[in-house]
């Protein structure tokens, strides 16, 4: 959920009035609001001048909380979802669509888990450039560390073509380069606003021409990074705003039947063994999870499968030479 600020621009009751009295009682953002005493809150807003227009905006709040929580489905509604169709993107990568029998699955999040380098931003430049070709679709990049390298892009994109006459090859490239769109993003807030933006620009896209997005894959590589920095001491903030972050990725990867890639760093564990970091409150959110790990030695990289949703038997790791 999103800053308190960013909705000022979409309802009309959360002006800088209310975002002055929401700060004097030091509530900066949904999550703010969710943990205080509402009570208190509406009781203090009846004590001020504006106190029609401040009772207003938080009614305004808890709408927008509201309309976050998706409906209760029966048991019907579920299956009939999970058999609905759904778009398998080829990532390119011989091995990881050979594990996930055909690639990205749309409508899925799924989180790639390795030490650095492992080659977990490999993937998401082979994933992006593979799709962004062969599906003629549109890829979003949201780029958290500097990672996105439009030469390496472009390089994997003149892997996939044939020999052809020279013009054709730059064309292709060119097009293909110009449906993926990167995004610098430096902290969960950025990231949160730049994923609301989304939400609301695709499903104006939806309602005004009544058809499916061209938006195929959205890749934020790292999503640990942004979280950590807010994660940590006693408070919960910090987990709601990984969670709702999570969330917002399901919605826009289910209601948009898009591909939903995001990376995951390592950190230490018990014993000295390595864990994926972001914590228990984080691993049930992907529906996919995928442990990538290199030899320097021999340039393998290994891969191997921590969590599959829709898969029940599968191959459990595999390796493939990277080049």
């Amino acid at each position: 959920m999103p800053p308190l600020q960013s909705l000022q621009r979409d309802f009309p009751s959360i002006d800088a009035n209310f975002l002055q009295f929401c700060a004097s009682h030091r509530i900066f953002s949904v999550e703010d609001f969710l943990v205080h005493d509402l009570q208190r809150l509406v009781a203090f807003a009846e004590c001020q001048d504006m106190s029609k227009d401040l009772k207003k905006g938080i009614a305004e709040v808890l709408s927008i909380i509201d309309s976050q929580h998706q409906p209760l489905s029966n048991g019907m509604e579920l299956l009939g979802d999970t058999r609905r169709e759904k778009i398998l993107f080829s990532t390119g990568c011989e091995g990881i669509d050979l594990l996930l029998q055909g690639g990205l699955r749309g409508g899925q999040l799924t989180e790639l888990v390795g030490p650095s380098p492992s080659g977990k931003t490999q993937v998401c430049l082979q994933a992006a450039s593979h799709i962004a070709h062969k599906y003629m679709g549109t890829v979003m990049f949201l780029d958290t560390s500097n990672s996105f390298s439009p030469k390496r892009v472009a390089y994997l994109v003149s892997r996939l073509l044939s020999p052809s006459v020279k013009e054709v090859k730059e064309r292709t490239i060119k097009r293909v380069m110009s449906n993926i769109f990167c995004y610098s993003v430096f902290d969960i807030f950025m990231l949160l606003d730049v994923l609301h933006q989304l939400e609301f620009k695709l499903r104006s896209q939806v309602q005004i021409k009544n058809e499916d997005t061209n938006l195929h894959l959205l890749v934020v590589d790292s999503f640990s990074s942004l979280i950590t920095a807010v994660l940590g001491g006693k408070g919960s903030h910090g987990h709601s705003l990984m969670v709702s972050a999570g969330f917002l990725l399901k919605k826009l990867a289910d209601e948009h039947n898009l591909a939903v890639l995001v990376t995951n760093h390592m950190v230490g564990g018990e014993g000295g063994i390595s864990k994926p970091a972001l914590g228990e409150s984080w691993k049930t959110v992907p529906h996919v999870r995928l442990l990538l790990s290199h030899d320097h030695g021999s340039n393998f990289c290994n891969i191997s499968i921590l969590k599959h949703t829709c898969m029940v038997r599968y191959l459990h790791n595999l390796s493939w030479l990277w080049i």
